[in-house]
């Protein structure tokens, strides 16, 4: 290795420690700020909780060991939806290249379904797959679906035009440059794609968990809502925070690991 590729790779990590440190001092001036205000009654403590009284219902959470309990229900939906998701998005949008007819039939309504709110859909959800989580299920692949198939298409029928017409001048066929063409130059979009995936799953899930759930953070969130108790709400919001960060960051390995 050379002295400059030495000192390149020196000066990259030293810049990612650096914006480490920076995010690491916002998320502790917030919460020192937070706590401060709520301590000196400027916000009002009962509404807006505190880092201290977060804490503390956490703990009491696990104490009644309800605590894992329903962070496990939640990564699990997260989970099965972002699987089932993902594998039907990239069928999908592997048919809608092939049979470009389809695609134009089908762009509108897939443009529409994307902007209808899904949560509109969960009484019908509930009453054909029924109140369980097999509904939770379904609402989150709903809202991952729609979003990573506009994704993934779009990253299809945007493949450099000009290898485009070199394989169509050596007489490929469609199915020949969508395995060696299309899909091969799609392959950042597809795994970036898994990013978008897991956020939109969990959004799906927490708020299939708000129309029916027994367990969850979604439940805690809306339980806490229905009894007033608004320390569990924040709590729920701050475990999400924490679980959304953790998810994002192994989808983040996994991108840099398949990429390279």
């Amino acid at each position: 290795m050379s002295k400059e590729q030495q000192q390149f790779l020196k000066q990259y990590t030293k810049n990612k420690r650096i914006i480490f440190l920076i995010q690491l001092l916002i998320i502790i001036f917030f919460l020192i700020t937070w706590e401060l205000l709520s301590h000196y009654h400027i916000i009002n403590s009962f509404i807006f909780s505190s880092p201290t009284k977060v804490i503390k219902t956490i703990y009491k959470l696990y104490l009644e060991h309800n605590l894992f309990n329903h962070i496990f229900v939640t990564i699990y939906e997260i989970l099965i939806s972002f699987i089932i998701g993902l594998l039907i998005s990239i069928i999908l949008s592997i048919l809608l290249y092939l049979y470009n007819s389809l695609y134009k039939v089908m762009d509108p309504f897939l443009t529409c379904l994307n902007s209808l709110p899904k949560v509109a859909l969960g009484p019908m959800i509930i009453i054909i797959v029924g109140a369980n989580t097999k509904s939770i299920i379904v609402m989150s692949i709903l809202i991952n679906v729609i979003v990573s198939t506009i994704v993934i298409t779009n990253g299809f029928y945007n493949t450099d035009q000009i290898k485009l017409k070199l394989m169509l001048s050596l007489k490929a066929n469609r199915y020949q440059i969508l395995k060696y063409l299309v899909i091969p130059s799609s392959y950042k979009t597809i795994i970036s794609s898994f990013k978008l995936g897991i956020s939109m799953s969990l959004i799906g899930v927490v708020t299939g968990e708000f129309l029916v759930s027994r367990a969850g953070l979604g439940y805690l969130i809306i339980y806490g809502t229905q009894v007033f108790n608004l320390d569990l709400v924040i709590s729920g919001i701050f475990l999400l925070i924490i679980i959304s960060y953790i998810l994002y960051k192994l989808v983040e390995l996994l991108e840099n690991k398949l990429l390279s």
